[in-house]
């Protein structure tokens, strides 16, 4: 399949939305660090383990990333 002839401006854009969408993620995790610094060491590596890994399932970074290619959200 040839690459289109001029840039999608659904990249650039999907991928500050991506980022933004990190950014807020890390800064809500964080944000609950006073209480979690707290914890015994093996619960807070639980915590960040599992915060870490939700946010894929949270945030839709599949339809993002099919819209980023197709322009379309299916």
């Amino acid at each position: 399949m040839n690459p289109p002839s001029q840039p999608r401006w659904q990249k650039p854009v999907g991928m500050l939305a991506i980022l933004t969408m990190i950014a807020i993620w890390c800064i809500a995790v964080v944000s609950l660090s006073p209480w979690v610094g707290r914890w015994p060491g093996i619960l807070q590596l639980l915590f960040y383990v599992v915060t870490g890994i939700a946010w894929l399932w949270l945030l839709p970074m599949r339809r993002m990333l099919s819209w980023m290619e197709t322009g379309r959200w299916r």
